[in-house]
């Protein structure tokens, strides 16, 4: 998975759940100040992040995330170091022919 797919997937994440346009998400935007993100958004996009990519986020961890990009920042860390799972991917499926 790359940066990019990442930030697609909580900028489409983030315009369903808040009923916003996708082009407002950016790594820099701040959730609570650029988007007004509540604490119930935040633990939905939480959610949404640990079974899409198989990571693991404390509450204190959260709560040190503000934006898009430190969002982005932590799956990859966690996936590098803990070999979670690609999106769309079944993990311990055999190779293709």
């Amino acid at each position: 998975m790359t940066r990019a797919e990442i930030v697609s997937y909580i900028r489409a994440h983030l315009a369903d759940e808040l009923e916003l346009d996708p082009a407002r998400v950016e790594e820099e935007t701040r959730f609570k100040e650029d988007l007004e993100a509540d604490s119930l958004d935040l633990y939905s996009l939480v959610q949404e992040l640990e079974d899409t990519y198989g990571v693991r986020m404390s509450d204190e961890q959260a709560a040190q995330i503000r934006t898009v990009g430190q969002a982005v920042d932590f799956v990859l860390a966690e996936t590098s170091t803990s070999g979670g799972a690609t999106p769309g991917t079944t993990e311990n499926r055999e190779p293709g022919p």
